[in-house]
């Protein structure tokens, strides 16, 4: 049922999850629903007291400046999102809205507006995973493994989770290629001490650790990351075309050393490339047309498989000649 009520309703939060108008404000549009204190529409008031946080809670940490500004709210104006719970007993488990709860403690309220849904452990764990993904202020990091959960334990494709919680599937694979990260790196995202931006550009390098303590000490932008970055990459392709410039060099040299010819290898970007031979008389040019009419007369291999020296075949690679003056 929960699955069916998924396809029906779509990016709007917790209201996509359970396919319920009670949460198609979303978790950060709240309107002034309760201005004056009263519950919001379709939910019940009970005591604070009855309310337990849930074990399924993914969040261990809360912000203190922000759970202040909260309770503060709270004292202005009540509670203007009523909070998700589950019956236990004689008691209710908290689903959604933690800081909320703890806030409307602080605040010394005794009751609180709830709505109260019947969803299995399974459910309920989803639904604190998705509830979770909507807040602000989740560090990249926490938003990935977020992701990841979601997928991992309950067979969500990104493209349904860009639906659930209203972010584009982009932004949800560019998160979830922060998790293959070193765990320092990991830290450092979680700490803010460097942001999402800075991570992305450390994803695949060996020496992201060291790179991500540069990036604190020196106090470097992304742009300024992306150009060291780019600038790491640059040597290791100029060294393997070096490398390979100097195994044709070789080949040229062994070439010209055999066939007594001056020879020319020009490789190309996709791979292959030419063979050109160069010849400065008319006798080079007729040693050059002998070799080849050999090469048109062998019966051992095909014609154009073989290279010829004295007379013999050693090579069957194939190749292409041309002849300029």
């Amino acid at each position: 049922m929960l699955e069916d009520n998924k396809k029906k309703s779509l990016g709007r939060g917790l209201g996509a999850l359970l396919g319920d108008d009670d949460f198609d404000l979303g978790l950060d549009d709240i309107k002034d629903l309760a201005s004056d204190n009263k519950p919001a529409k379709n939910s019940d008031l009970i005591a604070i007291e009855d309310i337990e946080p849930s074990k399924y809670q993914p969040r261990t940490e809360f912000d203190k400046e922000a759970l202040d500004a909260l309770v503060a709210s709270i004292k202005e104006k009540g509670v203007l999102q009523p909070l998700l719970v589950r019956r236990q007993g004689n008691k209710y488990e908290l689903i959604a809205g933690e800081r909320r709860w703890r806030a409307s403690k602080i605040a010394g309220l005794k009751e609180v507006p709830v709505i109260v849904k019947e969803l299995n452990d399974k459910e309920v764990l989803e639904v604190a995973l998705v509830e979770n993904l909507l807040r602000e202020n989740l560090s990249a990091i926490e938003e990935a493994e977020g992701f990841q959960r979601l997928i991992d334990e309950f067979s969500h494709t990104q493209e349904a989770l860009s639906q659930i919680v209203g972010k584009s599937r982009s932004h949800i694979a560019n998160m979830l290629r922060l998790l293959s990260l070193p765990d320092e790196v990991k830290h450092l995202v979680k700490e803010g001490k460097i942001s999402a931006g800075h991570a992305r550009a450390l994803v695949g390098l060996e020496n992201a650790c060291s790179l991500a303590q540069n990036i604190i000490a020196k106090d470097m932008s992304v742009r300024q990351v992306e150009e060291l970055v780019a600038k790491q990459k640059e040597p290791k392709k100029e060294k393997a075309a070096k490398v390979k410039d100097e195994d044709l060099e070789t080949i040229e040299k062994d070439l010209n050393r055999e066939l007594g010819l001056r020879i020319k290898i020009s490789p190309s970007k996709q791979g292959g490339g030419k063979v050109v031979l160069q010849y400065a008389s008319v006798a080079e040019l007729d040693m050059i047309l002998d070799i080849l009419e050999q090469k048109r007369k062998t019966e051992s291999m095909p014609a154009s498989n073989a290279v010829f020296k004295n007379d013999e075949a050693v090579s069957n690679e194939k190749f292409s000649i041309k002849i300029i003056d």
